[in-house]
């Protein structure tokens, strides 16, 4: 079975306003057309040797979408499915595996190296859906969605179970960790760091 790579960039708008305080009203997520056809997919791909699944999920983005940012570690799922030619076919050959992953883009550049063949579009989550060429590829857009709002939940959690500190207790505080040969930045900072590479982050 052949293994291909999937990747839904997405950005979040900073400047919308929603009454359900919803994380997916403020999302976009990026597509690319291909020649001669109405629909729309996300950057895909296969995985060299000499690279990771998450190196080759960040090359395809930049190489068919123009498009860099922080890769989540774990993908949204593993779907398996049959090339479009061979849907009818009643043996599993062609058959494919795919796993998706989520890329929030922090950069987009104004040319890429196939700029000629995919042109990138910005949609909403709901016109997302309706142009995606596959069933799996909508299902793996809802689970992404879900994972999105799960994710924004957490952080609301943590927010509100955040301690306050009176600004001379925190600054005698980090006085402390620095003293005690602590880094004086968090862990998923560090983290970030070290997985940086010259196409994207890749973020646990």
């Amino acid at each position: 079975m052949v293994q291909k790579l999937r990747c839904i960039p997405y950005r979040l708008q900073k400047d919308v306003e929603d009454s359900n305080s919803s994380v997916t009203s403020r999302i976009n997520v990026l597509m690319i057309s291909t020649p001669n056809r109405d629909d729309l997919v996300f950057p895909k791909g296969g995985w060299e040797n000499d690279e990771t699944v998450h190196e080759a999920a960040c090359r395809e983005a930049l190489e068919e979408a123009g498009v860099k940012g922080i890769l989540d570690e774990d993908p949204l799922g593993v779907w398996e499915f049959r090339s479009k030619s061979r849907q009818n076919c009643c043996n599993m050959e062609g058959g494919c595996r795919g796993y998706m992953f989520a890329l929030e883009v922090t950069e987009e550049l104004d040319s890429w190296a196939e700029q000629t063949s995919y042109k990138r579009k910005w949609l909403s989550p709901e016109e997302a859906y309706k142009f995606c060429r596959y069933d799996w590829m909508r299902d793996a857009l809802q689970v992404f969605l879900r994972a999105i709002e799960e994710r924004g939940s957490r952080r609301a959690e943590k927010l509100v179970e955040l301690p306050m500190f009176p600004a001379a207790d925190s600054m005698a505080e980090h006085q402390m960790l620095t003293s005690a040969g602590c880094s004086e930045k968090p862990p998923t900072v560090q983290h970030l760091e070290e997985s940086f590479t010259n196409k994207c982050i890749v973020q646990g």
